[in-house]
This record gives structure tokens, sequence and C-alpha cells, in this order.
């Protein structure tokens, strides 16, 4: 079986493939993010996806059987990118935006092993109810909104401003599983290794 690498920093697509049963190792392949002119926000975060399973497999000596994963998640309302927030003044900018309104969460996961690379796009719209500035303020002081797309985590206190969503919630915290699984069996990695049926 292949090894995995994830080629990620994100503390929560480790957990997710954890999740999963998925073992792993960390690479660093740190690229350029930048969008390109007139770049749609469904093919961004599908060309980062690709370059970051591409920079990980080359970082490794002897990448034999070896299949990267490369994932990047982008919030998205009314066709613009919310990014990281810069600062405190962006980030209650971004959730003054997003309140009271539905916006989109797309997330790419792509597997490369050097001969092939696959890229599958998930994307869910989520909704928020009205977030007060008081609210937005307390929630920066929080220091959760600091390295999150669109300045906010679903799975951590900014659950409380999701009135409804529709999609995967795994692919809005970062990495969609079904889909990562489906990618993987593809590339002989199973998912709940580790786990062998007991005989009666």
């Amino acid at each position: 079986m292949a090894t995995l690498y994830l080629a990620s920093g994100s503390p929560r697509r480790r957990e997710l493939l954890t999740q999963i049963g998925v073992p792993f190792q960390i690479l660093s392949a740190p690229i350029d993010e930048t969008v390109l002119p007139a770049e749609s926000a469904a093919a961004y975060v599908q060309r980062l996806a690709l370059a970051k399973a591409a920079a990980g497999l080359a970082t490794l000596e002897k990448p034999a059987d070896a299949v990267v994963l490369g994932a990047d998640t982008a919030v998205v309302l009314d066709g613009q990118i919310l990014g990281k927030p810069l600062d405190q003044a962006d980030a209650l900018a971004m959730l003054q935006l997003l309140s009271a309104r539905e916006h989109q969460v797309m997330t790419a996961v792509a597997l490369s092993d050097g001969q092939r690379s696959q890229v599958c796009l998930v994307v869910s719209d989520v909704s928020f109810r009205a977030i007060s500035a008081a609210e937005a303020a307390t929630y920066w002081l929080s220091g959760e909104p600091q390295d999150k797309a669109g300045g906010y985590a679903i799975q951590g206190l900014a659950a409380v401003f999701v009135n409804a969503m529709r999609g995967s919630y795994s692919a809005v915290v970062g990495l969609p599983l079904c889909e990562t699984a489906t990618l993987l069996a593809e590339f002989g990695i199973p998912c709940w290794q580790g786990f062998s049926e007991k005989q009666p």
C-alpha cells in the first residue's frame, strides 16, 4: 500500500483524516496562493489543491509508492473570495458581509502519485443569521477568526452564527470526507485502517 502524505499545515485536516482511520505523514509544501486574473473561485481552489499535492510530491526524495493529498478551501460571497483576514478590521468587515446572508464554501481535494493526479470540488451553501457589531468584535477577541478563510470556523465558536447549511459539513471544516475517501480508494488507500472484522 502506498504511503499517504498530507501537504497541509491545517490541524483540522489532520483531525479529519484521522477521524476516518487513514494514517498519513505531514509535508510542508508552501505555494503561491495569489488569485489569477479572471480566475473563478472554483478554478482557484482546484488549482491550489493540485499545486499543493504536486509541491508536496516534489519534496520527497523517493516518491515511489507515495500519494500526496492537497486541499484548499475558499469562502465565497457573490463570486468574491474571502480569504484569511489581514487584521481585526478586515475580519469584522468580512463578518459584516456574511451577516444575514448565504454564502458558498468551496473545498477542493487533490491526490497525486507522480503518475496521475485527480481533483474533486465540493460546494456547500452556508447561511448566517444577523451578526451584531458587538458579537463580531467579541468573536475576534477569541482569536479563532485569525487564520480562517472567511474569518470564521464553523466547527468552533462561529457555529452559533450558522442557521442553515446544505452540502458537506466536513468540506466546510476543510476536507470533504466522503469524496476524499472515494479518491483515496482509487489510489489503493482504504479508510478504517487498523480495524478487522471480528469472527463470531
